[in-house]
């Protein structure tokens, strides 16, 4: 991290110093060439006698030829420097964009490596404990029924990383058709209440809400909104999920209880890699996919996803699909 800011500090003055240095010369140049635009006008005036009858008409030509070197002077200088001022705005967004991206994916590739290193610890750990030591069934169901977590968990992790790079590169091949939204969703439910019993999730799904979708996408959008909300609400405090039908639409909203999301940050939350917060005090987990494959899977499905304030405290997330 600190060589990341030392290297960017060091781009940043190369950068406005050679910034500077150009819009100097070209201050230098208007100037060297107005100045000896004057001097050639005032050598022409020197050379005219004041006694010829055609004295005024040649002043006065000699002034606007002048005035015309001016206003070119001005116009290409105007220009070159609007050029100049565009192409190191370009510059300065692309490079600090890059250095940004770059420092994202590392902290994306330290995150994925502690995501997978966990479970498979864990689930090692779970199964030395299940050879190595004489359990009670309960016991051992306990530390099958973790285990099985942990290798959902690890799959989740592995979906989401294969279905970014496929809709990424557009070769995921998809296959929608009409499929049960209440149902989908409530099985989404039942599954994260049986993984996480010592949390609380209320839910409220109308059902025979049906929808044109790949059932893949729409169970992994379901799927990463509620692991997102109990990411990041307190154990104590309830998550609500609702699916709701409003007129030609559906209405899929998950509501959390967290610190919320700061409003210059609700639309980067949606970015490749982003996470909210500052890397080095973060202690969420996450890779920073989960809520950028919920937007490319809405947007594949021609929904719309918005986040606002749940008051006083969380934030609301609301998936509106047309349905069928």
């Amino acid at each position: 991290m600190i060589a990341e800011k030392h290297r960017w500090v060091i781009v940043s003055i190369v950068y406005w110093v050679l910034l500077s240095y150009m819009i100097a010369a070209l201050i230098w140049w208007f100037i060297a060439l107005q100045n000896q635009n004057n001097n050639t006008a005032i050598l022409l005036r020197n050379e005219l006698k004041q006694d010829h009858p055609q004295y005024l008409e040649q002043i006065a030509k000699i002034e606007a030829a002048r005035n015309r070197k001016t206003a070119q002077y001005i116009g290409e200088g105007a220009t070159f420097l609007a050029l100049i001022l565009i192409g190191a705005v370009f510059v300065f967004r692309a490079t600090r964009k890059q250095l940004r991206s770059k420092q994202q994916q590392q902290n994306f590739m330290m995150a994925v490596t502690h995501e997978l290193k966990t479970p498979i610890a864990v689930t090692k750990l779970n199964l030395e404990t299940l050879q190595r030591r004489k359990l009670t069934p309960e016991q051992q169901n306990k530390l099958i029924n973790n285990t099985l977590s942990e290798a959902d968990r690890l799959n989740t992790l592995c979906n989401n990383i294969l279905l970014a790079a496929q809709l990424d590169a557009g070769k995921f091949a998809t296959q929608q058709h009409e499929l049960n939204f209440s149902e989908l969703t409530e099985s989404c439910v039942d599954e994260f209440a049986n993984r996480f019993t010592d949390r609380t999730l209320h839910s409220h799904i109308e059902e025979g809400i049906y929808m044109i979708a790949e059932p893949m996408q729409l169970q992994m959008l379901i799927n990463n909104l509620i692991d997102n909300a109990l990411k990041y609400s307190p154990k104590n405090q309830p998550i609500q999920i609702q699916l709701v039908q409003q007129g030609q639409k559906a209405l899929l909203s998950i509501t959390d209880c967290g610190n919320g999301i700061p409003d210059d940050e609700k639309k980067r939350v949606f970015d490749k890699f982003y996470r909210t917060g500052q890397e080095n005090t973060r202690n969420t987990k996450g890779t920073g996919l989960g809520l950028y494959l919920c937007k490319k899977i809405v947007k594949n499905h021609k929904g719309s996803i918005t986040i606002t304030n749940n008051v006083p405290n969380g934030c609301i997330f609301n998936v509106v699909f047309s349905a069928s």
